[in-house]
C-alpha cells in the first residue's frame, strides 16, 4: 500500500514538472483570454509596470493553458474537483457506517454497571493495597460509600455476612471520544461543502475616489455582481527608508442605493466584514490618469511637452529639426507603452522608440540601449525624450470572500478539540473496595481497572489508599 502511495505522488510530481517546462506563447495567451473571458488579465504592479495577474485567470506567466487531458483530471483545482468531492463523500459514508456499527457497544459499556463483588480482582493485588482498620465493618463501609459518592459518578454496594463490597466508577463518557471526533469531521466536511456550493472568492481593484459593485471570481469563473457598492475614499501607504512598503490601508465606504451604510479601514491581516462577506487588503498599485505626454529635455531641463497622438508633430528650433509621432503602441513586445518618433533634420532622418518604462527595461536588460540604439531615448542629441502620464493615482486591490460554511467548520473544529481531549486525557476508571472482618478489626482491600492510562489508575488507587488511612492502621 505504501508503494502505491509513493508511485501516485511520483506521477503527480512528474506531471507538475512537465507542466512547468513549457513557455507560454502569445497566441496561447490570446486564445486563453478569448476562451475564458477573463475580466481582468493584467494589473499595474507596485513598481509601476504591468504584471500578469494569475488569480483572475488561473494561469501563470511562463506556463501554458493546461492540456485537455490534465484539465479533465482537474489536477489544477483539486479542492473543487468532482473526484475530491466524491472522496469526501466516501469518507463521510465510511465514518457513518463505522460509527453506527460500533456505537451500540460503546453505549452498552457506558450504561453497564459492574458487579461490586468481583473476587477475581482481589486475588493478585499487592500487599500495600490492603489495609487493616480498627473501626467496625459497618461504620467503615458507610464512610467509604459516602466518599465514593463524592468522588465517583456511579456507586454500587453489596453487603454479605461478615463482608461488604463497594464499587465506583468515573469517566465512562470516554468511550464516546472517538465518536465526537467522527461527528466533528462530518460537520467540518459539511461546512466545506456548503462553502463550495454557496460561497465564492474573488478580487476587485478600486481606484481612489471610485466605487465598484462587482468582483472577478477566482479562477476566471466570471464576475459576481454585488447588491451594494464599495467605494475607496482614500488609499494610504507608508514606506521604509529603503523604499519597501511599511504599511498600507484603504478607507472604504459601503453604499446601498447610493447611501453610505458603513465606513471602515482595511489593513493587511485586518479584514472588514459587510453583507456576509469579508474584504481583505490584498495589494495595491498605480494607474495612469489623463492622456500620455511626450516630454523633451535638454541638459536635464524640460523644454517641451506634447500630447501623444499619431501624426502629432512639433519643432526643435535649435537643431532645425521636426519631430513626428508615427506609431503609438499600448504594449510593444510586452515592454509597455511606446511611441515611435521620426526626426527630420539637416543631418538626415533619425528614428527611435520612446518607452514609458525605459528605466525598468534597461535594468532588466543591461546593455540593451547600446545593442539596439533605436530604443535609446537620447539618440538624437542633445535631446532626451520620455513618455509619461499626466497624473498617476493609487488603486487598492481587495480580496473578497464569502463562505457560509465557516460557522459549521468552527463548530466542527471545537468539537474535534473536545473529542481529542476526551480520547487522550480521559479514561474510564473503576474502583472496587472489599471490606471483611478480621478478628475485631476490618480489612480493606482496593482494586481497580481502566480502559487506558494505567499510570493514572495507579495514582487514583494511591489517593484512595490515602483517603482510607484516616484513623490508626496496621499492615495486613
Amino acid at each position: 500500500m505504501r508503494k502505491n502511495y509513493e508511485l501516485f505522488f511520483i506521477l503527480i510530481k512528474i506531471a507538475v514538472q512537465w507542466y512547468s517546462h513549457f513557455p507560454l506563447q502569445s497566441e496561447e495567451v490570446s486564445h486563453f483570454v478569448e476562451k475564458k473571458s477573463c475580466p481582468v488579465l493584467f494589473r499595474v504592479g507596485e513598481t509601476g509596470h504591468c504584471s500578469f495577474d494569475p488569480d483572475f485567470c488561473g494561469v501563470h506567466p511562463g506556463h501554458p493553458y493546461p492540456p485537455a487531458g490534465l484539465r479533465g483530471l482537474q489536477l489544477f483545482n483539486v479542492y473543487h474537483s468532482a473526484w475530491f468531492m466524491i472522496l469526501m463523500a466516501l469518507l463521510a459514508a465510511n465514518l457513518v457506517v463505522c460509527s453506527l456499527d460500533r456505537f451500540p457497544m460503546a453505549w452498552k459499556r457506558f450504561r453497564q454497571v459492574s458487579e461490586p463483588d468481583r473476587e477475581d480482582l482481589f486475588e493478585k493485588i499487592p500487599s500495600d493495597q490492603v489495609i487493616i482498620k480498627e473501626t467496625p465493618l459497618r461504620s467503615e463501609t458507610d464512610r467509604l460509600e459516602l466518599l465514593l459518592k463524592k468522588k465517583a459518578g456511579r456507586v454500587a454496594r453489596r453487603d454479605e455476612a461478615g463482608r461488604s463490597y463497594l464499587y465506583g466508577e468515573k469517566g465512562a463518557y470516554s468511550y464516546f471520544g472517538v465518536y465526537i471526533i467522527h461527528l466533528s469531521v462530518l460537520i467540518i466536511m459539511a461546512g466545506v461543502m456548503i462553502g463550495f456550493l454557496f460561497g465564492f472568492e474573488g478580487y476587485v481593484d478600486i481606484p481612489e475616489g471610485e466605487s465598484a459593485a462587482a468582483v472577478a471570481l477566482k479562477g476566471g469563473r466570471g464576475v459576481k455582481n454585488l447588491d451594494f457598492a464599495v467605494r475607496c475614499d482614500r488609499f494610504f501607504i507608508d514606506f521604509y527608508e529603503n523604499g519597501t512598503p511599511k504599511t498600507y490601508r484603504s478607507d472604504l465606504t459601503f453604499l446601498k442605493a447610493g447611501r453610505a451604510v458603513q465606513s471602515s479601514a482595511v489593513l493587511v491581516n485586518h479584514p472588514v466584514a459587510f453583507g456576509g462577506m469579508r474584504f481583505y487588503q490584498a495589494n495595491y498599485g498605480m494607474i495612469p490618469t489623463g492622456d500620455p505626454v511626450m516630454v523633451v529635455t535638454q541638459d536635464d531641463k524640460k523644454i517641451k511637452d506634447v500630447k501623444v497622438a499619431i501624426g502629432m508633430a512639433f519643432d526643435l528650433p535649435e537643431k532645425k529639426a521636426k519631430v513626428q509621432m508615427v506609431r503609438v503602441e499600448e504594449d510593444l513586445m510586452g515592454m509597455g507603452p511606446a511611441v515611435k518618433l521620426s526626426i527630420q533634420s539637416p543631418a538626415g532622418e533619425v528614428q527611435l522608440w520612446v518607452f514609458q518604462a525605459i528605466e525598468q527595461i534597461g535594468q532588466a536588460n543591461p546593455g540593451l540601449l547600446e545593442q539596439v540604439p533605436i530604443f535609446n531615448p537620447g539618440l538624437f542629441k542633445p535631446y532626451v525624450f520620455s513618455l509619461v502620464q499626466a497624473n498617476n493615482r493609487y488603486y487598492t486591490g481587495l480580496q473578497v470572500a464569502q463562505d457560509p460554511g465557516v460557522p459549521l467548520v468552527a463548530v466542527g473544529a471545537a468539537l474535534m478539540m473536545i473529542g481529542f481531549m476526551v480520547v487522550f486525557f480521559c479514561s474510564h476508571r473503576q474502583i472496587w473496595i472489599r471490606l471483611d472482618v478480621k478478628g475485631d478489626k476490618t480489612r480493606i482491600s482496593i482494586a481497580g481497572k481502566s480502559n487506558r492510562d494505567a499510570v493514572g489508575l495507579e495514582r487514583a488507587i494511591r489517593k484512595w489508599l490515602d483517603a482510607v488511612k484516616l484513623n490508626k492502621e496496621s499492615a495486613a
